[in-house]
This record gives C-alpha cells, structure tokens and sequence, in this order.
C-alpha cells in the first residue's frame, strides 16, 4: 500500500475531534467535523480501491500457481509414459520443464502470502476508520445537542442570537444527514428498509462484541 495512504489513515486514526476544530481557525465546529467525517469517508473509499487492486493480484497469482501445479502432474504422468517407451529424451525434456516450474512456485507462494497479509492490512484499516467514523458522527451529535440546548436557553437571552445559533444547528443537522445519505447510512428520512439494514448492521456489530467479551472471559478464568 501506498506510503502516503498510510501517513494519511494514521493522522485521520490519532486525530481527535477537538483537535481538529482547534486547527481550523473562523470556522463553526459542526462544519469541520462534517469535513473530518467526508475525510474520512474519502479514505475509507481509496482503501477499498487499493483492497479490490489486491484481491485481483491474489487472484491471478493463485490461477497461476493452479496451472502451474497442473502442468507439473500432467508432466508426471508424460514422464512415466516417456520412460515406458523408452523415450529417455522426452522425459528429460519434460523433467527440465518441471524444474522451471518447481523454481518458479516458491516465488507465487510468497506473493499470495505476501497479498494474504497486505489484504488483511486493508481490512483492517478499513475498520479502523469505519469506527473513528462512528466516533466522529457521535461527537457531531453531542455537539449538535448542546447547540440545541443553548438555542434554547433562558428567556432571558437575546432572540436574535438565539435563532442564529438554531439557523446553524439546522444547516449542521442537514448537512450531516446529507454526508450520511451519502456514505449509506442511513437517516430519519430514509427509507424504511436502509433503517432496517443499519439495524441489523448494529445487531450484527453487537453480537461480535459479545462474543470478543464471552472469549476475553473464557480466558480470565482459564
């Protein structure tokens, strides 16, 4: 994987989310967390190119090294039909041909098990950021409910800065629906059936919990 690509999930990965309201100067929080989530979401979607680029790579080579273990046993059989005839030349030929391909299988081995390990790092990057996602949306939330508290605080506060900061609570809300949509998650306005994939995403998320938390158990009191 590509250098920079790492750099730049290790940044999104360490970056905390006042962090990175700090590093922007003039601008409201809900707009640079809604850019940290799209970030984030560009990252997501640079890794699964680079994981589809390796899933085609581990294809090949383990087409290859089919073949070439087919050849091998076909060989086989030639050589023995050879010998059988008398043919030494043929079987020669053949054994020499074996060789070439018993040289060249080590080398297609490594690069499977070389494209194992990178498709796992992929993997894993991936679920990093789906859940520094998750803890950004969360964080965005949390600040979208303390705006709405403020916006609706005591009578005595002025009216107009009142509205200003729901107006901005309202452009934040839909705006980071709309980053929602558009990663596929889904939101209050969606449909009905992308609610109910999300739900069993969530189910499906818990049951792994409970699980690494059965297994973390079984060995404490092993």
């Amino acid at each position: 994987m590509k250098e920079g690509l790492i750099k730049r999930i290790s940044r999104i990965i360490s970056a905390s989310a006042n962090a990175v309201v700090d590093s922007v100067e003039n601008a409201t929080p809900q707009l640079v967390m809604e850019q940290a989530i799209r970030e984030i979401d560009d990252a997501i979607a640079d890794v699964r190119d680079q994981l589809g680029k390796a899933e085609a790579a581990k294809y090949l080579s383990s087409k290859t090294l089919n073949d070439e273990n087919s050849r091998h046993a076909t060989l086989s059989a030639q050589i023995e039909v050879a010998v059988q005839e008398g043919r030494d030349d043929l079987a020669e030929a053949a054994i020499a041909k074996q060789m070439d391909i018993e040289a060249q299988i080590p080398v297609l081995e490594k690069a499977i098990a070389e494209t194992d390990q990178e498709i796992n790092e992929l993997n894993s990057y991936i679920g990093a950021l789906q859940g520094k996602k998750r803890e950004m949306r969360e964080q965005l939330r949390e600040f979208i409910k303390a705006s709405e508290h403020v916006s609706n605080g005591p009578a005595g506060e002025q009216q107009g800065n009142s509205r200003a900061t729901a107006d901005k609570v309202d452009q934040a809300t839909g705006a980071f629906n709309r980053i929602l949509e558009q990663a596929g998650v889904p939101t209050s306005e969606s449909s009905a059936d992308a609610s109910k994939l999300a739900e069993l995403e969530e189910l499906a998320r818990g049951n792994r919990i409970k699980e690494r938390l059965a297994k973390i158990k079984s060995q404490t009191e092993a």
